[in-house]
């Protein structure tokens, strides 16, 4: 690994956050740059609005979404025990991984009001992240290197919740700007912010709105590629 970043020209960290807190990327300091992922602002289209509709007469008026592969490092037990402590409805779209331990912990806490949907289309995706009232990240490890499903909640304009493990997710979650971050395997901190934006719709979208707007400024896919640009232009220059 050493040898190979070594060898390289330039390093590229998704995120400052990721870079400052990486041992690894610490030696090559000098020849990293910082380029966040870009994503394509997600559009909601007649197909969206249809599935709009469905899952608008299957889920709960107002719920917070998680979306992703059911994977050992999300932290959604966490989530999950979260929600139980608080009624609030939480909707789990995705598969694999640990997906049966969940759903078994989440009938042995009695929690009816989390959901699970299994896989889901991306126009699904999209029309869900239009419903729901936020965005729960929990992920409680470094594997979660940044957040694309974070980042495409921010692109929609929600709020928020994510832990703070030195990686892209708080970069994206600025703590009391477009949300809230909680200490990692925390249940009880991520109810006292699941329950603190679902009471207070003013903040929920004065940090929904925060979040739309720092996608805009840092995370688009043009930002991204005129970033890359950059770089390359800067080093065929330098050759």
């Amino acid at each position: 690994m050493n040898y190979f970043l070594g060898k390289m020209d330039r390093v590229i960290a998704t995120t400052p956050k990721y870079l400052e807190s990486s041992e690894v990327l610490q030696k090559y300091k000098n020849k990293t740059v910082t380029i966040p992922i870009g994503i394509p602002e997600p559009v909601v289209n007649a197909s969206v609005n249809k599935q709009k509709n469905k899952w608008r007469s299957k889920l709960p008026e107002k719920f917070y979404l998680f979306v992703g592969a059911l994977r050992y490092y999300k932290g959604l037990e966490y989530a999950i025990d979260a929600a139980a402590k608080t009624g609030i409805p939480l909707v789990i779209a995705g598969t694999g991984g640990i997906e049966a331990e969940l759903k078994s912990q989440a009938k042995g806490l009695d929690a009816k009001n989390v959901h699970f949907l299994g896989f889901i289309t991306d126009e699904e995706k999209v029309a869900l992240l239009d419903l729901c009232h936020g965005f729960i990240m929990a992920s409680h490890l470094r594997s979660e290197a940044f957040g694309i499903s974070l980042l495409e909640a921010a692109a929609m304009g929600k709020p928020l919740i994510s832990c703070e493990i030195g990686t892209g997710t708080s970069y994206i979650n600025a703590h009391e700007e477009t949300g809230i971050v909680v200490k990692p395997e925390s249940s009880d901190e991520l109810a006292k912010a699941m329950e603190r934006l679902y009471q207070n719709d003013r903040f929920a979208k004065k940090c929904g709105d925060a979040a739309k707007k720092r996608y805009k400024s840092l995370f688009t896919a043009e930002t991204q590629a005129q970033k890359y640009f950059e770089v390359y232009r800067e080093l065929i220059e330098q050759s």
